[in-house]
Formats: C-alpha cells, structure tokens, sequence
C-alpha cells in the first residue's frame, strides 16, 4: 500500500466514525474499569492473600496464603448450617434471595394485573405503588423499625395486643425466625413496585383481540390469564426474576438497617462486611465475596441453560 493510499484510508469516512467511536468509548470504558473490573479482578487477587492492617499499606507484597481464607471461611460457624434456626450465612442467603424474590415477583404482578384494569384515580395509584421503591432505604428501614418496635407503642405489636392476639409484645427483629421473615417481607414490600412496572409495561402491549376472541369462545377470567397472560409474561417474568435475584444476593443495607445482621439473618454480604471491617480480615473477607459470586453464577447457569432454555423452545 502506498503513502497516498494509507493517507486515503486514514482520511476516510469510515476510519474516521472508527476513531470517533473510540473516542467516546474511552472514558465509558475507563471508568467501567476502574470502577468494575479492576476492584473485581483485585477482590480475586486478594481473596487468595494474608491481607490485614498490619500490611494494608503494603498489600501487593502482602503473603500468598492459597486456598486458605476459603478454607477459614468454610468453617466459620457464621458461615456454616447448624440447624433450621441457625441456617449459616450461605443458606440463609439462598433461602432470603429466593423467598424475597419470588414474593416481590408475585405481588409485582398481582398489582399489574389490578392497575391495568380501567377505574378512576389508576395514574394517582400507581404512583401511590411505587412509593416504597423511591423512597430512600433509610427512612422506610427506620419506620419498619418503628412499626416492628417490641415495645407496646410499636404499631405491629399494639395492633395484636389490641387484637387480644398476643398477650404481649413480641421482639419480631430481634427472634430468630421471625428476623428473617421480616427481612423478607420488607424485601418484597420495597422491591415488587420494579416488577410491577416491568410486567404492567408487557400488559399494555398484548393483544387486546386475544382477550376478546377467548371472551367469544367462552373462556372465564382465570382461563384467560392462564393460557393468554402467562404465555405472553413469562419472558419478562424470566428477566424480572433474575434481576431482582442478583440484586438480592447482593443486598446489604436493607438486613444491615433493619437487624444489623443479626439474629438469623446474616448473609454473605453482611459477613463479608464483618470479616473485612469488623475483624479486618480483607482476604476473608474477599473470599466471602467470590464465594457468593460463585453461588450466583451457578443459579445464572442453571437458570439460563436450563429454564429460559425450555421457554424458548415452547
């Protein structure tokens, strides 16, 4: 190729998008790095490191320890199951994710079932819905402590002694079992209103003849949503599950704000926290973390190959 011809090419319409395109990607692609990737593959590094104080301000000559943080971490007794009421981080976190989960998908796509029927003040609630996802996490964490107060002037605990339910108050953040269903349902309390919009914006874009052409064949309201609704859902159902699965799994201020982690309701982020700046243990603590990474790819393989596999083949 001669000087000319390169000149040419360099000049060109398309190398020069080319070089435009990279330098807009370059600054996006700079802080995913920085930001993303780098703590990650670092966070890996460090997992397989004897990293403390001691040696915080020298960490990349800090001793190379192998498999041994994971090891610690499998036989922490915070990590490991004991029995139904002491579960361990792990389970409790698989049981907390996939309770929450489902729970914040099922009422997320009852309330868009309900607000996509026509009646008057739907715009006025659906805004109303969507109070608990945009209101900041510390204010709804701290009226749930309020309402779930054991003392008389709680609202959950006045309501059942009110009620002659209970004789007295009961501590519902601070008894194992009751801690972790709280969590949940506050989970889903503030997290359906996502799924709600996901779903209520598929709702509006099926085809209305279909409803009326099962309507004329004599199909009852349940029969309609079952063979019509569902169907046209499950892809966005699919999506919505994932999403709020991974973002669960990974949840840390709701348990920290509303129970600090304790009483049975200590998941893998709350103890990656408490290794790494409680003990100052930074490589338990990263290990921790990939070992929640690890339990997550599993379920999105599982997930992905397997269950979305099977509805696209459908």
């Amino acid at each position: 190729m001669t000087a000319t011809s390169r000149v040419r090419k360099f000049n060109s319409m398309q190398a020069r998008e080319a070089r435009l395109a990279w330098l807009l990607i370059t600054p996006v692609a700079l802080i995913v790095f920085g930001l993303v990737l780098f703590p990650a593959i670092f966070s890996i590094w460090i997992s397989f490191r004897n990293v403390g104080l001691s040696n915080l301000n020298d960490v990349f000559n800090a001793p190379y320890v192998g498999f041994a943080n994971y090891t610690k971490v499998f036989n922490d007794f915070a990590f490991k199951y004991h029995n139904i009421t002491n579960m361990g981080a792990a389970i409790t976190s698989i049981v907390y994710s996939f309770v929450a989960t489902t729970m914040a998908v099922l009422l997320g796509l009852i309330a868009s079932l309900l607000l996509n029927q026509p009646f008057k003040g739907r715009g006025a609630l659906r805004a109303t819905f969507l109070f608990s996802y945009i209101a900041p996490i510390v204010s709804v964490a701290f009226v749930w402590r309020w309402m779930l107060d054991p003392k008389p002037s709680g609202v959950i605990n006045y309501l059942l002694m009110s009620a002659n339910l209970v004789e007295q108050p009961i501590a519902l953040l601070s008894t194992r079992g009751w801690a972790l269903v709280m969590v949940i349902l506050f989970d889903a309390w503030r997290y359906f209103p996502f799924a709600m919009l996901m779903i209520l914006a598929r709702l509006q874009a099926v085809d209305k003849s279909l409803y009326e052409a099962a309507a004329v064949d004599g199909a009852k309201s349940w029969a309609r949503f079952w063979y019509i609704t569902l169907p046209e859902l499950r892809y966005v159902l699919g999506a919505i599950f994932l999403l709020r699965l991974i973002w669960t799994f990974n949840k840390f201020e709701d348990i920290f704000l509303l129970t600090g982690g304790g009483f049975g309701t200590k998941v893998l982020p709350i103890l990656t926290y408490e290794f790494s700046f409680k003990l100052f243990n930074f490589g338990k603590g990263a290990a921790t973390s990939m070992i929640l990474l690890v339990i997550l790819v599993v379920f999105m393989v599982f997930y992905i190959g397997f269950v979305m596999r099977n509805i696209e083949e459908e």
